[in-house]
């Protein structure tokens, strides 16, 4: 796997991580909460730096974030008991969809 698509997996890791302690620190109420979602953010960014090496920013700003939404909607789901309707779902897989649409037939993307 070429290192920009791995460093891009690992900056919607640590952004999905950072955003599951925004949640649990309560407004920044709750100190380990707190410097968890801020370290991870700041990992996010800097592997999001060294994808956008080689991905146009828009691209990799879609998948980033496209994938942190559905993975975060996942956990919130299992973690904090956020239920998700129907069209929520549908939002959701089209979401992926678009991003499937991208990796499979943009030429924007390398491959």
């Amino acid at each position: 796997m070429p290192f920009h698509y791995l460093a891009l997996i690992v900056a919607i890791v640590t952004e999905t991580i950072g955003t599951t302690a925004l949640q649990a620190s309560q407004q920044f109420t709750r100190p380990l909460a707190s410097v968890v979602c801020v370290v991870f953010y700041g990992l996010s960014f800097y592997f999001m730096a060294h994808a956008l090496r080689v991905m146009p920013v828009g691209i990799v700003y879609a998948i980033w974030s496209g994938l942190g939404i559905v993975l975060i909607a996942g956990i919130g789901y299992i973690v904090f008991g956020q239920r998700l309707d129907l069209p929520a779902i549908v939002g959701l897989a089209l979401i992926i969809a678009g991003i499937v649409v991208i990796q499979l037939y943009s030429d924007t993307t390398p491959h």
